[in-house]
């Protein structure tokens, strides 16, 4: 199952891409693939017809893991708490 991930790199605007698996904490490097800026555009410093691209990890600041498909509709209930 791939994941979409939203890749916080240094000193660069934020990249969305696609995995296959999460990254590990002993990785060195981040493999992803059709990267994009968040509104879908092409990402400056990479060629349009790029579609794999690899990160080295210290490169990174943090990743966040972008809701699937699936995920995005399930409804949740809010317990009001008593006064």
């Amino acid at each position: 199952m791939p994941y979409t991930l939203l890749l916080h790199i240094a000193n660069e605007e934020a990249i969305m891409a696609e995995v296959e698996n999460l990254p590990s904490g002993v990785d060195q490097w981040l493999t992803v693939m059709n990267p994009r800026r968040k509104d879908n555009k092409d990402v400056g410093n990479i060629l349009a017809q790029v579609t794999t691209v690899i990160y080295p990890a210290w490169r990174i600041n943090f990743i966040e893991v972008m809701p699937s498909d699936d995920e995005e509709d399930i409804t949740t209930f809010v317990r009001e708490g008593r006064n």
